[in-house]
């Protein structure tokens, strides 16, 4: 037997870490795609008593009426929830609604709840829109207390306007309406009625409670029933730096190019990068390991010179060393635009996407931020500070490939990086994500 020398088991250790947080997901999805639509579904509500509900937020009444769950809206200064007891990570949700009177009402998922005011609780996370006006945007993702109404955005997600256009000939006012959301790792989707509605990438919330809304106003009156959830397990980050038992970081899956230039600063939690303008190579850190469907995330601070987040990415003989895709950080308003690098014998295509206005507000000046890269596919999202700054299907882009950090050749950089890490998407998630 061949045997197995010291790096090469480093490598299968780190390896190991990834897919332990994976096994999870893989063993519930692989379980469910051989199930029918409604088996290994469980009630969230008895019918006869809000049992593993409590009420969080402003002072709406909710009460049990004939199987039902109804929340009506009374006077209050802060928008009321009935949440579940226990925290869901990845799930299918179905239910069914009805307006009474007309108001305003959502579904809360992977939500969390902090104090605000004198024995209340602020609900935030994501919401499912409730809409009684038929030209509403029921079904479409809303940050409740977090991003919602910030520069100029009220949904989460850009659903095109032929699908919303579809989803509002299906509501059904003053009827029972189907609603049904899934969650999968980053990926959120939505159903009205069974016609699909909001379809997003995001990196904000993993896991968290439901919620069932009535919006503080004058009126509202809202029925629920038939509240099933299907149980998917959770999704973990895996970072590439990892803090040991003595308090000192170290790569974890990945390694160093140009090792000169990077140092862990370890009581601040940062890797420092800094790059000399007469080195034409560039300064990496980059995965032992490829992928092909995944998130991925670092947080930086940049102090000069130019940077990137590689994605895809295949190592080449040049002075840059990889090919492939660039999640940009320029410390300008391309940050978190998608650039497509040139190889030794490939030219490159030069920016592929690009949200200049948008950047331009949620770019945090002189201070951290934090870059995303969702790629699923031939579709690939950016998000910056929490904001989607690219949304683009590539049928042209590279379908798997390393991940890596850049300090750009030839040029005077220094970068400070934390948080580096990465969510697989298995073959089995990436199957309901496109169902």
């Amino acid at each position: 037997m061949r045997s197995i020398d010291t790096t090469t088991r480093k490598k299968l250790a780190t390896r190991r870490i990834g897919w332990r947080s994976t096994l999870l997901v893989v063993l519930a999805t692989s379980s469910l795609l051989a199930q029918g639509p409604e088996e290994g579904f469980v009630p969230l509500f008895d019918g006869e008593t809000l049992d593993g509900w409590v009420k969080r937020g402003g002072d709406a009444a909710y009460s049990v009426d004939n199987g039902t769950i109804v929340g009506e809206c009374l006077p209050s200064r802060m928008n009321t929830f009935l949440c579940t007891e226990k925290e869901f990570g990845n799930f299918i949700l179905k239910l069914e609604f009805k307006f009474d009177v007309p108001g305003n009402s959502g579904v809360q998922f992977r939500s969390a709840a902090r104090p605000e005011g004198e024995g209340r609780q602020r609900v935030y996370g994501y919401q499912a829109e409730m809409d009684p006006n038929p030209r509403g945007d029921t079904a479409r993702i809303y940050d409740e207390g977090r991003r919602g109404h910030q520069h100029g955005m009220i949904w989460m997600d850009t659903t095109a306007e032929e699908t919303l256009a579809a989803a509002r000939a299906a509501n059904k006012p003053g009827e029972w309406n189907a609603l049904e959301i899934q969650c999968v790792g980053p990926s959120i989707r939505t159903w009205l009625n069974g016609v699909a509605v909001a379809n997003l990438f995001d990196d904000q919330s993993l896991t968290g409670f439901f919620g069932l809304q009535v919006h503080v106003g004058d009126q509202g009156k809202v029925r629920w029933r038939n509240i099933r959830v299907k149980d998917l397990g959770r999704s973990e980050w895996t970072p590439f730096f990892l803090k040991g038992a003595d308090g000192k970081y170290k790569l974890n899956g990945a390694h160093f190019v140009l090792p000169n230039d990077w140092s862990f600063e370890h009581e601040k939690g940062y890797l420092k990068g800094v790059h000399r303008q007469d080195e034409k190579r560039d300064g990496l850190v980059v995965s032992d390991g490829s992928y092909d469907n995944f998130i991925a995330r670092v947080t930086y601070r940049i102090f000069g010179g130019n940077s990137a987040l590689y994605f895809r990415a295949e190592e080449v003989n040049t002075p840059w060393l990889l090919k492939g895709f660039q999640n940009e950080i320029a410390g300008n308003n391309k940050d978190s635009a998608l650039w497509h690098t040139a190889g030794d014998k490939t030219p490159g295509r030069g920016w592929v996407a690009t949200n200049d206005e948008l950047v331009g507000k949620v770019r945090k000046v002189d201070d951290w931020n934090t870059t995303c890269t969702a790629a699923c596919g031939d579709r690939i999202v950016s998000i910056l500070n929490g904001f989607k700054t690219v949304d683009t299907v590539d049928p042209l882009c590279e379908k798997s490939g390393k991940v890596a950090l850049q300090l750009h050749g030839s040029a005077n950089v220094e970068m400070w990086f934390k948080n580096f890490e990465i969510l697989v998407i298995s073959r089995e998630m990436k199957a309901l994500i496109d169902r």
